[in-house]
């Protein structure tokens, strides 16, 4: 049988790295760009199976942040997967994903993100769901026709603390969208997304939302168009519709409950919702210890008994119970339970609430793209209803987005 060993990659190996990725992923860098990928590349974030002692897949697990009801938690991002064809079904990314949920663990990554080549393969792994796309296309007849705004535009070209204020402020209104740091403006940004950048500053001279647009081929493609109100979404807008005689079109990806349609004079615009990235809970007891509960019903408290089966990070088998006082402070016990334990919780005096769900079905309601109710009505997640009341109170309702991709 052939050895395999997983373990991280170092520099002197990266062009079989950017090899085995630029096969996978059907692309070549040219010679500039190798030399900043290069100067990019982090040994410890890149990790290798190594069959015989041959690379034969690979993986990264990036050292992110992420904003969760207003609230920033480590974040690690798993990208970058790939296997060389003649080892692909071998079993290699299982050992890969295992070991990246260990790592992540250990550097208190408490949950994980990525963009998956197919949903139902990651599915096997726990990750599951987060947030979905809108996608709009807009006849350049039918952008929004919007007065002059108390305030003004300014093209500012790629000032990174400007637009980051201003961003961090929106980003943190969202679940799942990235805490950027410099290097990812720069990178990740600027050097991947070519074009202008243009701020809204209020009347008194307050930035309060930007725009980050492409004009090329009479098609105006809007990377990321961030608003902290009302009045500074339709300056933007105003911006972008007074380049009508450049273009024929707008494109924009917003999030799924942006209300643009609804004040154009003709919304037939062209809308698409796409499934974008997925999210896996790491470590159950440090992230319900991290997490933002609502404060218990009537200021009196509530415990609730949460069941939970992960297949591939035994560290998150078991009975997990959550008190939560009434000003939302929050207490975690675990408990291991037998592998031939009921599915739900036992519950002999009724009066504590408890659950039991897979990891999946847990970081799609704490992401907050689920509901419990509708987790519940789908018979993933396993209960009596007041339980499921329970728990969904405890979890405000906050919209899912990411604007990033890795």
């Amino acid at each position: 049988m052939n050895k395999v060993d997983i373990r991280r990659i170092p520099k002197e190996q990266f062009a079989d790295s950017l090899a085995l990725s630029e096969f996978a992923f059907q692309y070549e860098l040219p010679p500039d760009k190798r030399e900043e990928k290069l100067a990019q590349f982090k040994e410890e974030e890149n990790w290798g199976a190594y069959v015989d002692g041959k690379l034969a897949a690979r993986l990264t697990v990036l050292d992110l942040h992420t904003w969760l009801y207003g609230k920033r938690l480590a974040l690690g991002g798993v990208a970058s997967v790939a296997t060389w064809p003649e080892y692909r079904r071998g079993g290699l990314v299982a050992r890969l994903l295992h070991n990246a949920l260990q790592v992540m663990r250990e550097q208190g990554q408490t949950v994980s993100y990525l963009h998956p080549f197919q949903f139902a393969f990651y599915r096997r792994f726990g990750w599951e769901t987060y947030t979905d796309t809108k996608k709009y296309e807009i006849p350049t007849a039918l952008l929004p026709k919007l007065p002059s705004q108390p305030g003004h535009v300014k093209r500012v070209g790629s000032d990174i603390g400007l637009l980051h204020s201003i961003y961090s402020a929106y980003a943190s209104r969202y679940n799942g969208t990235l805490d950027r740091d410099e290097d990812w403006w720069k990178w990740k940004i600027f050097a991947n997304k070519k074009g202008a950048a243009a701020v809204y500053f209020d009347a008194v001279g307050k930035p309060s939302g930007y725009v980050h647009y492409r004009v090329n081929e009479r098609v105006c493609q809007i990377h990321e168009l961030v608003s902290l109100d009302w009045e500074t979404t339709k300056g933007l807008w105003k911006f972008i519709a007074d380049h009508d005689s450049m273009i024929d079109k707008v494109t924009v990806s917003v999030p799924t409950d942006d209300k643009l349609p609804f004040v154009l004079d003709n919304p037939r615009i062209k809308q698409e919702i796409v499934p974008y990235f997925m999210a896996r809970i790491v470590d159950v007891k440090r992230f319900l210890e991290q997490f933002p509960f609502a404060a218990a019903n009537a200021g009196s408290g509530c415990t609730l008994k949460l069941s939970i089966t992960d297949a591939h990070a035994s560290w998150n088998n078991g009975l997990f119970t959550v008190e939560v006082d009434g000003r939302g402070h929050t207490a975690v016990h675990f408990e291991e339970l037998p592998n031939d334990a009921p599915a739900a919780a036992a519950n002999p005096d009724g009066q504590v609430h408890s659950l039991a769900c897979d990891i999946s079905t847990l970081t799609a309601i704490f992401m907050g793209y689920q509901r419990p109710a509708f987790m519940r009505e789908i018979e993933r997640l396993y209960g009596d209803e007041a339980a499921a009341s329970c728990l969904g109170a405890l979890i405000p309702q906050r919209q899912t987005y990411l604007p990033d991709f890795f």
